[in-house]
């Protein structure tokens, strides 16, 4: 039987240790299934990837490391990707998925030029997020979770960009029928951001950007949240 799975890539910041959950599980509350319902594969731990035939659909975490540092889990795990999605598996990859997916199937990742982008960010649609099933009937621009350093500097071949950001110009993309990646944090809420804009706040400073408006303008993100139902139905899974 085919299982839906979710790739997980990191671990959260210790300092959200009361927080109950982790990555995985925030994710599989937000696509509205049981933790039971969904493969876990720990791969930033070298656990054993599935196989492809037994896999409906796969979501990719999160992740403190850096998709530029081309570990060999990493490599091992864009490898499996890029035969995912040419046997047209649902893909969602967020923030580290989605660089990671990017560069699976094509794109280049690295450090993002406008500094980090943590906080609640407005997010714009693109006129091609109007015809994409995730995206389509969704407000032009809505607020969505961030916490990230790298980014996708480059498209993979033939991607389309879903939607952008004053941080980053790809804050989604669409490649082929079956795969979409987002940069921000659609399972994140206002408690997981906080925590995050907590941890940036010296980096924040460094850059020359207003830590303190960036933590007072942290706000539910319901749109972004949405987005995780809105891929089980589209794969299938939910």
């Amino acid at each position: 039987m085919r299982s839906p799975c979710i790739l997980k890539a990191g671990d959260k910041l210790s300092t959200l240790d009361a927080v109950e959950g982790d990555y995985e599980d925030w994710l599989a509350a937000g696509l509205g299934l049981a933790r039971r319902q969904v493969d876990v594969i720990a791969v930033h731990r070298g656990a054993q990837l599935p196989a492809l035939d037994e896999t409906a659909a796969v979501v990719i975490t999160g992740s403190a490391a850096m998709v530029s540092d081309r570990l060999p889990w990493m490599l091992a795990a864009e490898r499996w990707l890029a035969a995912a999605v040419a046997r047209s598996i649902p893909v969602l990859g967020v923030c580290f998925g989605h660089q990671l997916l990017a560069q699976a199937l094509g794109g280049r990742v690295g450090y993002n030029p406008r500094g980090v982008e943590v906080g609640t960010v407005q997010v714009r649609l693109t006129a091609a997020a109007a015809s994409h099933p995730l995206f389509a009937g969704l407000p032009e621009c809505f607020p969505a979770q961030l916490s990230h350093r790298q980014t996708v500097l480059t498209l993979p071949p033939g991607a389309t960009v879903l939607a952008a950001s004053a941080g980053d110009d790809h804050q989604a993309f669409a490649v082929g029928s079956c795969a979409v990646g987002v940069q921000f944090h659609p399972e994140f809420d206002e408690a997981i951001v906080r925590a995050y804009a907590r941890h940036y706040t010296a980096r924040l400073q460094e850059e020359g950007k207003d830590a303190t408006g960036v933590m007072a303008g942290i706000a539910p993100s319901p749109e972004a949240f949405g987005l995780l139902r809105r891929f089980a139905r589209w794969a299938g899974i939910a």
